[in-house]
This record gives structure tokens, sequence and C-alpha cells, in this order.
């Protein structure tokens, strides 16, 4: 079964068979819930359809700490169900469900009270290792190990002497987030699912108290539709409250919006075999190796601002410079940092008024009939969370519905990606490019890198590497465009590349080239080409202002000053 694409056609032809039939299911949301949700509901057989109001990913799914991971944090809070939970899902991730996108990933954790801490810390760590191995087969990375300061320094040679006495090294998993929800979108539509971003959910069908599906925008074009479905699904995150109110504010779910910053740094800048987590006095700091970069976070404070586009400060930014300076022999400077972003973590709201001690479990509500609402939770027990919220469609629909059979699913590119990984320097030698070049698309592609080397046979001048962002191959910004919905130029080079994060110009140096190569596929001319660089390197521009800022209000109020390149169809902070 070959693997759908999301490009243009297809999003034509879903958009097409979503008003046109009613549906077992429709979607509101395509982050990486909503896109689990989907595959979910899609492999039980129900007819699924999925809307996003911007692009695939493009809120908090693409702007976490890139980590697969149980979390040592909850751990300390002893949280065992939760750890356990994400340890399981972990497994799954790296060794069936996605091993060509999920990778494992060294981390030291260095040791600052001699005496009790080591102890301390080595039997979190034993219970870590021994929930991860409980699940009847092999986690696919070491146990943790001890380590001297002399062999901490050994494999970390970054780390200030005198900062640490000793260390231990342990072991979690790395993912590119948006890639993932991109990869688990592309599978559910191969599965029969109808998805479509820059499509906004602006109101409820109702029969009396029962909602029979939603209205919604096509941001487009602004064609207004309704897609009737025999249940909808809220997976909005942040902005679940905001859909409660469309409903009519009848709601058993609050969501509270947490912001987490990164950094992300050249490789060079920290030197070091090994990512580093340390403690702070709120929650943990990692130092995590991503590609040929650092990537450090995160913060955690509270955010009532904008929540499409979060805006990391100057105060965000020297707070994670000073507590990773902390350990570091050379310190880092503003001038090493590279990319800066900023998320929202949907925490569930509770009693506590600090957003660190809130909630990652997650919940699934049924507020009226017709309507499930699935909130909280974390990227790596997306597919526990899905699966939580099909079953209650199940329960509203009038015929038995199979179990979730996700956990036997791969996403597509996972099957026969072993293989082709051992046989890289052949793919090499046939395609005619680097092995190092195959690597790099075989780790995002999986078994679906005959796409782009298809693309490549076709146009060789597609082989060579964009100028600016010599990572990524220029076949890459087109099959973006062809194969997974990317509408935009930010789309591209924001989440189905991480050009804007990987670069000193943020992409803007590139944006030209990457525009005329998206404009045949998706048909821009002259004129639209030149609006998308434009709104692009305004949105650069306005990032980096806003990063000069003191304070979270005066950060958001410059961020906000860059246009949005497709029309918003509700007023702000009620997108969806």
């Amino acid at each position: 079964m070959g693997t759908a694409a999301l490009g243009p056609t297809e999003r034509s032809a879903a958009l097409d068979r979503m008003q046109s039939q009613e549906l077992d299911v429709v979607v509101i949301g395509g982050g990486v819930v909503g896109a689990g949700v989907a595959l979910d509901a899609v492999t039980r057989g129900l007819s699924v359809g999925l809307v996003e109001a911007r692009d695939f990913a493009s809120g908090t799914s693409s702007r976490s700490s890139k980590l697969i991971h149980g979390g040592l944090r909850y751990l300390e809070q002893l949280n065992f169900d939760l750890v356990r939970e994400a340890l399981r899902e972990r497994a799954l991730l790296l060794q069936r469900i996605a091993p060509h996108l999920v990778r494992p990933v060294p981390f030291l954790f260095p040791l600052t009270h001699p005496g009790w801490e080591r102890p301390y810390v080595g039997a979190g760590l034993a219970l870590y290792d021994t929930l991860g191995f409980s699940f009847g087969f092999s986690r696919g990375m070491p146990g943790h190990r001890h380590l001297s300061r002399r062999r901490a320094l050994r494999i970390a040679p970054a780390l200030k002497r005198s900062a640490f006495t000793g260390a231990v090294q342990y072991w979690d998993a790395g993912v590119d987030d948006a890639r993932y929800v991109m990869t688990m979108l592309r599978t559910a539509a191969t599965y029969g699912a109808d998805v479509a971003s820059r499509v906004q959910a602006v109101g409820f069908l109702r029969e009396g108290e029962r909602v029979t599906g939603v209205r919604v925008r096509d941001l487009e074009s602004g064609t207004e539709f309704d897609v009737r479905a025999r249940q909808v699904v809220n997976a909005t995150g942040v902005w679940t409250d905001d859909v409660q109110e469309l409903v009519g504010g009848r709601g058993q779910i609050h969501v509270k919006a947490s912001k987490g910053i990164h950094l992300v740094v050249p490789r060079d800048r920290i030197h070091s075999l090994t990512g580093i987590i340390m403690r702070t006095e709120k929650s943990v700091l990692f130092v995590i190796p991503w590609g040929r970069h650092w990537i450090i976070g995160t913060t955690d404070t509270e955010w009532t601002l904008d929540k499409v586009h979060p805006a990391a400060s100057r105060t965000d930014i020297d707070y994670l410079l000073d507590h990773v300076n902390s350990v570091l022999a050379v310190p880092l400077t503003r001038d090493d940092v590279e990319g800066v972003y900023a998320g929202l973590r949907p925490l569930l709201a509770g009693e506590s008024e600090e957003t660190s001690k809130l909630s990652r479990e997650h919940v699934v509500a049924h507020p009226v009939p017709g309507l499930v609402m699935v909130a909280g939770g974390k990227f790596t027990t997306y597919r526990v969370m899905a699966a939580d919220a099909v079953d209650a469609v199940a329960h509203g629909l009038d015929r038995r519905v199979p179990p979730s059979c996700t956990d036997q699913v791969p996403l597509s590119g996972a099957e026969g990606y072993r293989a082709l990984w051992n046989s890289r320097h052949r793919l090499a030698r046939s395609s005619g490019l680097h092995v190092a070049r195959i690597e790099h698309l075989l780790q995002r592609y999986g078994s679906m890198i005959d796409e782009v080397l298809e693309l490549i046979e076709r146009d060789p001048s597609l082989g060579r590497p964009l100028a600016g962002a010599d990572d990524y191959l220029r076949a890459e910004i087109v099959h973006a465009a062809t194969h997974e919905g990317a509408r935009h130029l930010n789309d591209a080079l924001t989440r189905r590349t991480r050009i804007s994060i990987e670069t000193f110009h943020r992409g803007a140096a590139v944006a030209q080239e990457a525009a005329e190569l998206m404009a045949k596929p998706l048909g821009w001319d002259t004129e639209q080409v030149k609006r998308e660089v434009e709104y692009f390197t305004k949105r650069v521009e306005a990032e980096r202002a806003s990063q000069e800022q003191d304070t979270d209000q005066e950060a958001d109020a410059i961020r906000l000053g860059a246009p949005e390149i497709v029309p918003v169809a509700l007023p702000e902070g009620h997108g969806v």
C-alpha cells in the first residue's frame, strides 16, 4: 500500500468528500493528539475527517523539547503510573511504530552534592530503567551508569570541572515533533482519513442538544461549508476552552497555558558526546543533541497572551543562558544563539497557581451528546490519549467499534527502514548522493525516501543543497509542497524543515529560493512568491525584535506586528 500524499490535489479532494457525506468522526485540531485520534479512529474502521486552522503541528506540537521520555520529574513526584505509561510508549515508538523518527539519546546528570545525591539519583534512574524494561521486550537503549568526574569530563569536556563532583549517564529518546505529526497524518490518510490544513472550525452544527458536525471555513479560499459527523472530537490543546465557548461554554475541561522556550546553538559551541540534564529551582533543564546543533530548554511560566504566536523575551533567553552557563567551562553568549522558539503546554488547570505543578495527565470528557473533548497529557503519551478519545467516540456511536490497534500500526516510512539503513551505501551509489545525505534523508523519511529520490531523478538540480541551508536538499522543499501538506513558505522552513531555528539568518537567506521551488506545485504566480517571501521575512524580523524585549507583554506586542499569511476567520484568541 503506497503512502498517501497531502498535496494540493489531495487537499481539494478531501474537502470535497468531507462536505458530501456524513462521517463517523470529525477531528478539530492537527497537532499530535488530533493526528493520533484520526489515525486511531480510521484504523478501527471509522470514516474520519480532520481540520486544522493553521498548519499541521503549528502550535504546541512543533515547539516541544523534541523528547520522547518517561519524565524523571514525574518520578520524583511519585507519579509512577504516568512514568510507566510514558516509558511503555517510548519503547513502542523506538521499536515498532517509528524507528525512523525516534532515536535513543544519552544524557549526563552532573552531581553537585557529595554524599546523598549519587545514591538518590542512582536509585531514581534504576527505577526508571526497571520501569522501562518491564514490558517484555527491549526498549532499545542501555541502562544508566555512574561516572566519576574524570570519566564524565572525557565524554563532556565542555563541563566546568568545579561545577560538579561526578555524574550519572542515562538514556531517553529524541524526535522531530512536527515531522512526526505530519508523518502520522500521512499514515491516517493512507488508511482513508480526509485531512486538511488551513480549515478553521467556526461553529458547531446542532440538532437540539446534540452536536452533529462542524461549520468550517477554508482560509485559503474564504468559502464556508458544513462537515456532518456522528461524533466530533475537540483536540485543540491550549484552545480547548475557546472551542467550548463555541458550543455554549458548557465545558468540563479547563486548560491553562504554560510557556516554554528553547534555544538552538551550533554543536561546536558545547564540546560533548552526550546530552546534559540539570536541576533548576523550578524544574529541569536539558541540553539536547539535535543534528549539528544543541537544543537548550526549557522554561515554565504562565502565559495569558496570544496563543498563536507565543513570544520569547530577553528575560526568557537570559534565564536559560544563565542556568546552562553555570555548568559550562566556556559560557555561551546571545551571539551563540542560532534559533529561539516558544511553545505553550496545555496543562489541566487545578488548584495550584504554579504552572510547573499542574497536571500533565490527560482527561477525556463528553460535555454534550456528539462532542468529545480530550486535553492535557504530553507528546510521548499522545497514542494513549487518542485511544481513550476514540473509546469515548465509540461509546457515542450506535454500533460496535473494534478496540485500538495503533500499538501494532507502524507509521509510514517505518516498514523497511532498518533494511534501507543497512543498504545506505548502495543507495548513495545508485542515487549519486553522498552517504551522509542518504542518512539524513532516511532519518527524516524512512522508507519514503524513494519519493525524494524520484524528484531528484526527474530534476537533478533538486539534488543540490539550498544555498544558505546546506543540511537540506532543494528536493525536500518541493516534497514538502507535493507530499507533506505545506501550503506556505513558513510551513516548509519552520516545520517540514527546521531551517528557521537551525540557521543564524533564521531562514531569511533561503526564503526566495525556497518560495520559487514551491511555486510550481502550489500554482503560485510571481506576486504570490513575493508575498510569501515578504511575510516570512517580516515574521523573522518581528521574532528577532520580540526577543530583545524584557517582558512578555512587550515581546507579545511586537511579535503580533507581523501579518498573517492567510486571513483569520474569528477574532484573535478564538482560532481553532
